[in-house]
């Protein structure tokens, strides 16, 4: 059964309240049992790095922590945003291009605070919730774009959401990387990084035992405040968010999954 599928029928059946209850639930006991028992810890690293984002809030909920500490250390932190973050909803084109500006200006702002400069943040201003449905000629572009930005910057590290984080663009940004690495012939090691994975996708469903063997933990004590901070930056988002689910970015610890080369 398809992830979209079962949330319907999930929905139909389980009022709103009690749905987002039963996800936060499930959403700590895998994190719990990651952290605790289904992970080994990620060593810090010097190498550079390129966050890819589909929106503007991925990257801090997903890597702020990572971010923050290899920004304080002075090595090098790109990110990429994909979309221009305009969200869903038939809305006319003034509010559509201030919703836009206001989530360039809250990206900024987090980024900031987490130590990336302006100059090294890029916004590809791909349609909102359409990465899954470009043409053939546009999907060639943004692979063409993002692998000149790799040959570019030349990162040793890339981070980007998981293949099955249960969102159309977050799931279409993995092959669209992977395609610009392997046009670029650079060498990188490429991590995973959930957003809505924990939240959305059932255990042993979607979310299967060999997906957690993958899984690394990073601790992230030193910045968390800093973190913190970025993800209170990205104000015009996080009222529309889960309580539960915005809570568990907040921790002190990220999970990060290595595709192995």
């Amino acid at each position: 059964m398809q992830i979209k599928t079962y949330l319907q029928q999930l929905q139909k059946l389980i009022p709103s309240i009690w749905l987002e209850r039963i996800q936060d639930i499930h959403s700590s006991f895998i994190v719990r049992w990651i952290l605790l028992r289904g992970s080994q810890p990620l060593t810090f690293s010097q190498k550079s790095a390129i966050v890819f984002s589909p929106h503007q809030d991925d990257e801090t909920f997903g890597c702020g922590g990572m971010i923050a500490c290899k920004c304080e250390q002075g090595i090098p932190v790109i990110v990429v945003f994909l979309t221009n973050g305009q969200g869903s909803g038939n809305i006319d084109t003034e509010s559509r291009n201030k919703i836009i500006q206001t989530r360039r200006q809250e990206a900024i702002k987090a980024l900031n605070i987490l130590g990336v400069e302006t100059s090294l943040i890029h916004f590809l201003e791909k349609a909102d919730g359409g990465l899954q449905d470009l043409k053939i000629a546009e999907k060639q572009e943004a692979i063409a774009q993002i692998s000149e930005l790799l040959k570019h910057y030349q990162p040793e590290e890339i981070y980007v959401p998981h293949q099955k984080d249960c969102h159309r663009d977050h799931e279409a940004t993995y092959p669209l990387v992977k395609a610009a690495i392997k046009q670029a012939d650079i060498k990188v090691e490429l991590f995973q990084y959930p957003i809505w994975l924990f939240w959305r996708a059932p255990l042993f469903i979607m979310l299967k035992l060999s997906d957690i063997a993958a899984a690394y933990s990073f601790s992230i004590i030193s910045v968390q405040d800093k973190k913190n901070q970025a993800i209170a930056a990205y104000t015009s988002q996080l009222a529309s968010l889960p309580h539960g689910f915005v809570n568990r970015f907040l921790g002190a610890y990220e999970i990060f999954f290595k595709v192995e080369s």
